[in-house]
């Protein structure tokens, strides 16, 4: 798990909205289970489809931030120990990502391949740091069930279920505030054992019997890890969130999501995960029919206390950026998973020089094995172990040799001693895509600086994976586009602060 943003999903019960919010969604699911949008005037009036398509493509934006270095301070951990600690749950993470390629062949689902209507506004959350609770990852404050109630979860672009944990709480782990209660609220009801929706999420390993079809509860199991996963029902509740125009706000009926009674793992006090992956069950597929084919977020630095934004829809300020770039996403093989956002990594360059790589090493392997995801839930960048020996070696060679190279710094390498060096310089780093698009990095996001002294290449090899992983490290301070109706990837350089 990594250095965590917050998004702030902002939910609000329809009973006590405000006069400047607007009337619920509903039906907002997965597909092909979306139905139509309503919005109502002051009367409560259902208008019709063409007034509402009049008002086009509303986006739904959610707040984000980083978790401060001061909260580290305070919780007596150092920046050397946040991320080291950060590396080793990486380590977890991507040898899971590398068995679910593996045993997800052969079960992939597509979500709808057009909207149903794109609303006018667009949905907005808060992302901030995960540090304030000792996560590498960003999270997302989210408004669940009717009264909405707060919970805040990690944001996570490598998986798919939305997931809560829930009262009874059987087995969970520590979260700041209540768990959700699926009994104080009155929109939440099950997904049935019978539900064809139910056959989109795995059994636990001893799956209970479906004897009733119609009211029997869903039983599900995921995984991300040897010590992280959730078990509980499939169901589906009522979110509010924010919208781009100030003070309104909309509630999605009928989101599916995990009720969680088992939870275990490295979570680190947050309510649960809000899936943004390719799967038919994350929130972003089951928004899709309504915002639109597309969605971004600006990832605030690591020790940064501002938050940032994630939008559902299109960001028009994003779209009009003079530095916009855009490379293509890679269809997943046929046997590989459909969670992750696969994009065709051609060449690293070091100092401006394309290494020597072979593609084979970068590319997809005949088994769905390797390839290159973009993930929000990933910490560092991640090169299959050959690659990332090549890379590493060309920063040895082309750094600056007043710079002292420290030897068994644990985890990370290269690692330099720059005591009394106030303008650090290190050699550029960069990705080259197949069809030509170049992402540039600034200094600051392949060089951490762990020490007072000391500053570390941010970069680490797979030496169990063949899978390449650009992570949240990299990605701060771009805002990053996913326009899955286009299907290509956006990076502009941004300081996510002001979104």
């Amino acid at each position: 798990m990594k250095i965590a943003v917050l998004i702030f999903l902002l939910l609000l019960s329809p009973l006590h909205a405000s006069a400047n919010s607007s009337a619920p969604l509903y039906g907002i699911e997965f597909p092909p289970y979306n139905t139509a949008v309503a919005d109502s005037g002051c009367d409560g009036k259902l208008l019709g489809e063409e007034e509402e398509l009049a008002r086009r493509t509303p986006s739904l934006k959610l707040h984000m931030s980083h978790r401060s270095a001061a909260a580290d301070a305070a919780a007596g951990t150092t920046r050397k120990d946040s991320f080291l600690d950060s590396a080793k749950k990486d380590a977890i993470r991507i040898d899971t990502m590398r068995t679910r390629q593996v045993t997800l062949s052969g079960r992939r689902t597509t979500a709808s391949s057009s909207p149903r209507r794109a609303l006018s506004e667009r949905l907005v959350a808060t992302v901030e740091s995960g540090v304030a609770i000792g996560s590498g990852e960003y999270l997302v404050d989210v408004y669940v069930g009717t009264p909405p109630r707060r919970f805040q979860l990690i944001m996570d672009t490598g998986s798919d279920l939305n997931w809560l944990q829930c009262a009874p709480c059987l087995d969970c782990f520590e979260q700041r505030g209540p768990v959700f209660d699926p009994a104080a609220s009155t929109s939440y009801r099950n997904v049935t054992c019978g539900d064809k929706r139910c056959g989109l999420v795995s059994p636990p390993t001893a799956p209970r019997s479906c004897r009733s079809p119609r009211s029997d509860p869903c039983p599900y199991f995921y995984w991300y890890g040897d010590q992280s996963n959730t078990t509980g029902d499939l169901a589906l509740e009522a979110f509010t969130v924010n919208l781009t125009a100030a003070g309104a706000t909309r509630r999605v009926d009928g989101v599916a999501f995990g009720c969680g009674h088992w939870n275990r793992g490295l979570f680190h006090g947050a309510a649960g995960l809000l899936g943004l992956g390719r799967g038919p069950l994350s929130f972003a597929s089951q928004l899709r029919g309504v915002y639109g084919h597309a969605f971004s977020y600006c990832l605030v630095d690591h020790g940064s206390a501002v938050g940032s934004k994630i939008v559902f829809g299109d960001d028009n300020v994003l779209l009009a950026h003079p530095q916009l770039n855009y490379t293509a996403f890679a269809p997943a093989a046929a046997d590989s998973a459909d969670t992750f956002y696969y994009v065709r990594l051609k060449s690293i360059l070091v100092g401006g020089e394309i290494l020597n790589i072979s593609p084979e090493t970068l590319g997809v392997a005949k088994d769905g094995s390797g390839g290159t995801i973009i993930d929000s839930g990933t910490t560092l960048s991640y090169f299959p172990d050959p690659a990332y020996q090549v890379v590493r070696q060309a920063f040895i060679d082309r750094m600056d040799k007043t710079y002292p190279l420290i030897a068994d710094f644990p985890v990370l390498s290269p690692c330099y001693n720059v005591s009394g060096v106030e303008n650090r310089e290190v050699p550029e780093f960069s990705l080259l895509f197949t069809d030509g698009a170049v992402w540039d990095f600034p200094a600051e996001n392949y060089f951490i600086q762990l020490e007072p002294d000391i500053m570390c290449l941010a970069v680490l090899g797979t030496p169990r994976s063949a899978m390449s992983i650009i992570g949240n490290y990299q990605q701060q301070n771009f805002h990053v586009l996913y326009d899955l109706q286009n299907n290509r990837l956006g990076f502009a350089p941004r300081r996510c602060a002001e979104v």
